[in-house]
């Protein structure tokens, strides 16, 4: 017998952006997040291999629009949407990037879902 379990729409969810993240965007509109390398072996890779404090990680032209659609409130459709009206044709198949998208950032803990 299978049990009856309601699946939530993944584009439903809210995304939001981790505080502790912190970004910049250039003229051209690219964003470069900056992710401060915290904690005892990070401290100690620094030290012996000369690792940098801060990563840089420079998102391209898609990952940088949609970065910069992430504020809380806007659902992931209504991203898409967004993303849909700038990109067109270029950003097909929209939803099923944008859900490998958002599923990399969470995996990152770039961005977390809320409820």
């Amino acid at each position: 017998m299978k049990k009856n379990k309601q699946q939530e729409n993944y584009l439903d969810k809210v995304p939001s952006k981790n505080s502790n993240i912190g970004f910049s965007v250039a003229d051209d509109g690219k964003v470069t997040l900056e992710i401060e390398n915290k904690g005892v072996f990070n401290r100690v890779f620094q030290k012996l291999f000369k690792k940098p404090k801060i990563s840089y990680i420079h998102l391209d032209e898609f990952g940088s629009f949609v970065w910069q659609q992430i504020d809380g409130e806007k659902d992931i459709t209504h991203i898409g949407e967004a993303v849909e009206a700038k990109f067109g044709e270029k950003a097909h198949p929209l939803y099923e990037r944008l859900v490998k998208y958002f599923e990399i950032l969470k995996s990152y803990s770039f961005i977390t879902f809320k409820d």
